[in-house]
């Protein structure tokens, strides 16, 4: 009998210590998930995906760029941006040395971090992506010392183009 109640009792203690845990485990899942839904708000930080040559310095400062201003950075080197660019329709005027997507939403060459957040706050309709064609020095990742004039363009899925930011003395 006292062998019976010994076994009784340690299987409850089993049930007990195994439900407390998967509810400790709950807990801390729940814990998290508004930690990822602020993350994919841009509270704590917007998700993007660069596509950039493994050998382009410039690239990588950008995207430490947008990492040092709470972007949520994912690096992919390849070989063939010009690809990158055809599947996500960057026209030939537009296009720069890296493409980046957020969501839907095309990043195309040295778009500043604040410019990439004002966008997203009062999204255009129909536009595919926002890009700085070429590389002009002063741009985030091409601190050259010298600072050219600049113009962050919105490119629509029609073809439309227009200056959404423009940077001149700055």
């Amino acid at each position: 009998m006292k062998t019976k109640k010994l076994a009784l009792y340690t299987g409850v203690a089993a049930i007990v210590i195994g439900a407390g845990a998967t509810t400790l485990a709950i807990q801390a899942d729940e814990s998290a998930q508004p930690s990822v839904a602020l993350a994919e708000s841009g509270e704590t930080g917007q998700a993007i995906t660069i596509y950039k040559s493994p050998n382009c310095g410039c690239c990588q400062s950008w995207a430490e760029h947008l990492a040092a201003n709470g972007f949520e950075t994912r690096i992919v080197e390849t070989d063939s941006l010009n690809d990158i660019k055809q599947e996500y329709d960057v026209p030939r005027d537009m296009a720069s040395c890296h493409t980046a997507l957020i969501g839907d939403l095309v990043i195309e060459g040295h778009v500043p971090a604040n410019d990439i957040l004002a966008y997203l706050e009062d999204p255009q309709f129909d536009t595919v992506g926002l890009s700085v064609p070429g590389m002009p020095h002063g741009t985030p990742g091409m601190d050259t010392g010298r600072k050219d004039d600049y113009q962050v363009i919105a490119f629509k899925a029609n073809g439309k183009q227009g200056v959404f930011r423009e940077h001149k003395d700055y």
